[in-house]
């Protein structure tokens, strides 16, 4: 074997034996060679197997309030400050949410999360939320996670008290590269948004997007920063740029890179649901299957909140194919 290979398979049977890598050997998993990219690929669907079974998480989501959203994100068609073209919406009437919620259960999806396009809801937003997530606990009987902006602990309670399991809030980018993405809110608000979804005892889902520009290197600090939250899942974004914003013209990353970094996060956050979210059909087309089998234990299904994604249908005989379970 060689010295790589070595290094690859150590760092596997640390994390298995319920260690931590550091983060120097953070740094120089994720370097390796293209030559042992399959080696690092195999090692993390090791851990994966081993720490989280068979079992491929399968959600869906809808874009309960769309657009004119006062954060200028520079990856988002939905910002307020871009013109970009999409349509968009107040909050759906609760009958909509609930009769997607109920759709999504008879497509077989395990959970439904509920998002909306603004900084954070008002009071009166939190309220018709409330009433839609009791709506659908009381007439779908669906896991429901929530992905609302900022929120602060009353709020954080409230969701818990309704039943909802997990709260998403991704960091969406390394602190390093934060003020380049986004200059209306700071990398320390979105850290702390998540830290109150903890301390109230919710779920977490905390993830980023890849490819908008990051180094490898800074990918990896997020990683770091992730593992640090310890969260429930990680969802992991690739840019799809989109006409109108900031990165419309963003050069999109390759496959390997989409694999180490998994791969990597993988050892990173060995019992956490690693979710491959928007940009999956874009970017890995024929390769999904590659990721589930290299890292990844999650996906989204149906489609995201500008963008389409796979059929539920499609996606479950995907994880089938590969000997996984949804």
């Amino acid at each position: 074997m060689t010295s790589e290979t070595d290094f690859i398979i150590s760092c596997k049977d640390r994390v298995l034996s319920g260690h931590t890598i550091s983060q120097g050997e953070a740094e120089r998993l994720i370097n390796v060679s293209d030559d042992s990219l399959h080696t690092l690929s195999d090692a993390a669907n090791e851990i994966t197997r081993k720490l989280c079974g068979n079992m491929v998480d399968v959600e869906a989501l809808i874009n309960a309030k769309k657009g004119k959203c006062q954060e200028d994100c520079s990856f988002c068609s939905q910002s307020a400050f871009f013109k970009t073209g999409i349509d968009t919406y107040k909050l759906l009437p609760p009958e909509t949410i609930v009769q997607n919620a109920m759709l999504a259960k008879e497509d077989g999806v395990k959970s439904f999360c509920l998002v909306c396009a603004w900084r954070g809801p008002t009071e009166k937003d939190f309220e018709q939320i409330s009433s839609i997530i009791e709506k659908i606990n009381r007439e779908v009987g669906i896991e429901v996670n929530c992905s609302l902006g900022f929120i602060n602990e009353e709020m954080a309670i409230k969701l818990k008290k309704l039943g909802v399991k997990r709260y998403n809030h991704n960091l969406e980018t390394p602190r390093s590269f934060f003020e380049k993405i986004c200059t209306t809110h700071t990398y320390d608000d979105r850290m702390k948004t998540n830290l109150t979804v903890k301390k109230v005892g919710l779920e977490l889902c905390c993830g980023g997007i890849i490819g908008m520009g990051e180094t490898r290197m800074q990918r990896l600090e997020l990683g770091l920063d992730l593992a640090g939250l310890e969260p429930e899942e990680c969802p992991i974004n690739m840019l799809v740029p989109q006409k109108g914003t900031p990165l419309e013209l963003q050069t999109r990353l390759s496959i390997s890179e989409i694999l180490r970094t998994i791969a990597v996060f993988r050892f990173l956050m060995p019992k956490t649901i690693l979710k491959i979210a928007g940009g999956r059909e874009v970017y890995l087309i024929n390769d999904q299957e590659r990721v589930l089998l290299g890292g990844a234990n999650g996906i989204i299904t149906g489609g995201y909140l500008t963008i389409g994604g796979n059929k539920p249908t499609d996606d479950f005989q995907m994880i089938s194919k590969i000997g996984l379970e949804a």
